[in-house]
Order: structure tokens, then sequence, then C-alpha cells
């Protein structure tokens, strides 16, 4: 990455205990880039009053402290975050340090009873179904961002052959697990919630698990691999999940 681009950056207010700085406004990986850099330097310097930061496709939500940032009432909370900000963000822009993405695979049962929408998905871009399994383990995906529900990842990397609208009624009910394409994106549902993406396929592992130390499995930056496995094997690797 250039130095100049992390100079292209937005502060603004989010309420009054939050400052939004927005990187851009197109979901590229240039701008996940920055994103990525600045979310990276604030988790190896927390500042006094930071409760915590919130990356997400073209911006890193900070919320913070007012009373501590302001030192205890000596200063304007927002304008004095703002100029520390804009210092930090210059050395980030100067560091341009980013943690090295891992590479995750994921194993997925693709269609049947796990993938209900993955005919329609084929019929829709006049592939077979096989097909349409073999071009999505096919990529690497980008986790742009984890949002929606608890550990939902959203992944750029999609191939144009396979995207597919949403539905334009949401299940009230997904599986936990489900593997799912909205448009030119792919995502797996952490937990049973009502959704309206297309279903092509579910992973035994667990994407969310308050009781560990990292809740959410994927993480921002992180790449994804999708491993396609029979039914059997799913149901040997859920057994092994639920148990651990």
């Amino acid at each position: 990455m250039k130095q100049e681009d992390m100079r292209l950056f937005q502060l603004y207010p989010l309420g009054d205990a939050a400052i939004t700085v927005q990187f851009g406004d197109s979901i590229d990986s240039d701008t996940h880039n920055k994103v990525r850099i600045f979310s990276a330097y604030l988790d190896r310097h927390p500042f006094p009053g930071l409760v915590e930061q919130v990356p997400a496709f073209t911006t890193v939500t900070v919320y913070y402290d007012p009373w501590v940032v302001s030192e205890k009432g000596l200063y304007n909370p927002y304008a004095r975050l703002t100029e520390q900000l804009q210092r930090m963000l210059q050395l980030a822009r100067e560091s341009r340090k980013k943690p090295k993405p891992r590479v995750v695979e994921i194993p997925v049962c693709y269609g049947g009873h796990f993938g209900p929408d993955l005919e329609y998905v084929a019929r829709r871009n006049k592939l077979k179904p096989q097909e349409v399994i073999a071009c999505h383990a096919r990529s690497k995906y980008l986790v742009y961002m984890i949002g929606f529900a608890p550990g939902f990842p959203y992944m750029g990397g999609l191939s144009k052959k396979i995207a597919t609208p949403r539905k334009d009624t949401p299940r009230p009910h997904i599986p936990a697990g489900s593997v799912g394409i909205g448009g030119n994106q792919t995502g797996i549902y952490p937990i049973e919630t009502p959704g309206g993406w297309q279903l092509i396929g579910r992973t035994p592992l667990t994407l969310f698990d308050p009781n560990r130390a990292h809740p959410s499995l994927l993480q921002a930056g992180d790449q994804v691999r999708f491993v396609p496995i029979s039914e059997e094997e799913f149901q040997q690797r859920k057994e092994l999940e639920d148990e651990s």
C-alpha cells in the first residue's frame, strides 16, 4: 500500500461515546487494507479510555469512555480524541503494519437438506449443482467483517458465475453452520437465526462459542477455503465438535 493512501479518511461522531473513521465508500481490498492497518495499530497501541474498536467494510468505529478521555472533565472528549486519532492514523500510515492473514479451511457438506438452495443457484446461473460446488470451493475468500449475528463472516471473492441475489422472503429459521450466498458474497450463519441468503451447504464447525477465549472462529482479515465433505464426514466432524 502506498503511504499517502492512509491520508484519505474522514472522522465523524457516532453518539456521544464513539467516533467512526471512514477510509472509503466501496468494498474493495485497498479500503480493507486501510481498515486492517489502523485496526491492528489500535490493538497494539490502545489509548486510555478505549472501550472497543469495531472494524467493518470501510470503517473502524472507536468506542471510548468520555470521562477518561476528557481527563475527568478538563477537556472536550470528542475534540481531544479526534486530534489523538488523527495522530494515530499518521503513525499507522507510517508503520503500515497489518497482521499476516490466517488461512482457515471450512469443511462443508453441500446440497441436500444441508443446502436446500443449491439447485436454485445452479439453475439461475445455468450450471449443474456439482459445478456450483466446484466453483464455490475453488476460490479463496477474504473475511471483510464480522456482523449481522455474532461471528457471522461477510466474505468477498465469490465468483460471478455463482453470484445469486438474496431471497425475496427470508427464512424464519436457519440452522447454525449454514453456508449461503447473498449477491456477490458468501457467508456462514454461526447461530440459528432468520436470514435471506441462498443456502448451499452446512459446516459441522462451531463458528461462534461465547465460552471460548476467542468466541468467533473467524476474524476480519482471515482468508477462507471451503472443503467439500460427505454427509458421513459431516456427522463424524459434528460429533467431534460437540464433544470438544
